[in-house]
């Protein structure tokens, strides 16, 4: 293909993958045309990663939305999780691109958030599972932990505001999170909810519980080896660590919950859909619940979970098709 075709470069950047598609910017229903997911260890930066993706499309889009881990406002941007950084000006230069829009990947969740078909979400808990207004708060965890916000309407239309939420000090409850707390404050200096809401989050959290258990060398596991290990139901400490994981978002959705003021929660991420059972029967509802005098204001907030297998770049696409970013 060639620049006739009309085509848009969009992209979903993360701490571990780089996910590229083509869509049509003109189209009122963004398709996703030849998408690819790279891991990004593969490659020295964004720019590499991108040039490879288009050569293999055959591709030379004009114009490009991409989705960051990591906060968007200047020229110069380095992605939190991986170190990665570039130029705006220069990687538009680079890909030959007239516009290039950037925006943070948890603001082209929230983008996606209302152009989800009825079975690309999975509702969990609430009352009203149709999303036609705000607020709407968008968790998740990934490499990272991403929380963002939808607010107006269906009828008068959305904006986004993207945030950093995910750096939020941690409070822990009971002993066992405190452990977890101490363990994230000796690595890191301080505990965030990323630290534990994250796959590396749950690998650590499976790591200090089996050390709590006396197990020797209890070194860090694969996060998907975790949850693959819970989910056959042999390892008790995977159970344990899979369960707190899911306890301790339950108390952070609440929290974003209580701040945003939202009618909805909508959980995305690349993590918790390979769960959505385990999620259901644990103590995630109950933490959720579990702010005093809170609890019935809560009670009827929707709590949803995203099983899109893209919605960053759906988001992205979205963005470029609404102009919501600026370039």
């Amino acid at each position: 293909m060639d620049t006739t075709d009309g085509l848009a470069l969009i992209a979903d950047i993360g701490g571990t993958n780089a996910r590229f598609a083509l869509c049509d910017p003109t189209a009122a229903v963004p398709a996703l045309l030849e998408s690819q997911s790279l891991r990004n260890a593969g490659f020295a930066s964004l720019q590499h990663a991108a040039e490879h993706y288009l050569a293999a499309v055959g591709a030379r889009p004009r114009r490009a939305a991409i989705a960051l881990a990591c906060p968007v406002g200047g020229d110069e941007i380095r992605l939190t999780n991986r170190a990665w950084s570039f130029n705006r000006h220069e990687l538009r230069a680079s890909l030959g691109l007239d516009e290039l829009r950037l925006i943070n990947d948890f603001g082209a969740i929230a983008q996606a958030v209302p152009a989800l078909a009825a079975d690309e979400r999975v509702a969990l808990y609430g009352r009203d599972h149709d999303i036609t207004r705000g607020p709407v708060s968008v968790i998740g965890p990934g490499t990272g932990f991403g929380v963002g916000l939808l607010v107006g309407s269906a009828a008068r239309g959305w904006d986004v505001v993207e945030t950093e939420g995910g750096h939020v000090g941690f409070a822990p409850l009971g002993d066992e999170e405190r452990a977890l707390a101490d363990w994230a404050v000796a690595r890191h200096g301080r505990v965030s909810w990323e630290r534990l809401l994250s796959g590396s989050g749950l690998s650590a959290i499976d790591a200090v519980l089996r050390a709590r258990d006396g197990v020797q060398d209890a070194g860090l596991r694969d996060p998907a080896d975790v949850v693959a290990a819970a989910l056959d139901g042999h390892d008790v400490v995977a159970r344990r660590a899979l369960a707190r994981f899911c306890a301790i978002l339950g108390s952070v959705a609440g929290d974003v919950a209580l701040v945003h003021g939202a009618r909805t929660v909508v959980v995305a991420g690349g993590i918790v859909p390979r769960f959505l059972p385990f999620l259901r029967a644990s103590g995630f509802r109950e933490r959720f619940l579990a702010k005093g005098r809170f609890a019935a204001y809560l009670e009827p907030v929707s709590v949803q979970v995203v099983t899109h297998p893209n919605p960053g770049l759906l988001g992205a696409a979205v963005a470029l098709r609404d102009g919501a970013v600026a370039a």
